[in-house]
């Protein structure tokens, strides 16, 4: 892939390479792995559309049984958030008694995975903990732990391996990030 492209009406340049996000996701699942492997078949639930690859790469590296599900949830349009959550597509199913992971590609302001995490607590799971490929610490403006970080990273705009500008740049292997 080359080292700048351009998507809609801006360019991008390498940040990450597929390798050390590779890296990441492996150390993430080992921490899972051993955090997970005695409770009995955990529910990873993906936020589309975002996750979906890390979802697919972080499940090959899980050594117990698990479920996957998936929901959607909307709050960025172009570059930024928009401060509101919009569920687009939910969770079907009893999670009653389920330890639940959830699986996200970004944590920046922490609107929407307190949105997810609010809605999915009604529900009586026995746990709930987050999986994040990305992390921002200086965007973030909750107080609940994010458990597992995959990786931190400033607050720079990013596409690729499932983040995208306005639907653009998510089947890129590596993480570009905007230079202009």
């Amino acid at each position: 892939m080359e080292n700048v492209i351009k998507l809609h009406d801006k360019k991008f340049r390498i940040m990450i390479p597929a390798k050390e996000i590779d890296d990441a996701v492996t150390a993430v699942a080992q921490r899972i792995n051993a955090d997970y492997k005695d409770k009995e078949t955990p529910l990873f639930v993906g936020v589309l559309n975002g996750s979906f690859m890390f979802m697919s790469d972080l499940i090959k590296k899980i050594e117990f049984n698990a479920e996957l599900s998936f929901v959607k949830l909307a709050s960025y349009e172009g570059t930024t958030s928009t401060g509101e959550v919009k569920s687009l597509i939910g969770l079907n199913g009893s999670i009653e008694g389920r330890h639940v992971i959830i699986v996200e590609d970004i944590v920046d302001t922490g609107e929407s995975i307190e949105h997810m995490i609010a809605d999915l607590e009604q529900r009586n799971p026995a746990s709930i903990t987050v999986c994040t490929l990305f992390f921002k610490p200086n965007s973030y403006r909750k107080s609940r732990p994010i458990q597992y970080r995959a990786m931190e990273i400033g607050n720079e705009f990013i596409v690729g391996y499932g983040l995208d500008y306005d639907q653009l740049g998510r089947g890129l292997k590596d993480i570009y990030v905007v230079t202009e």
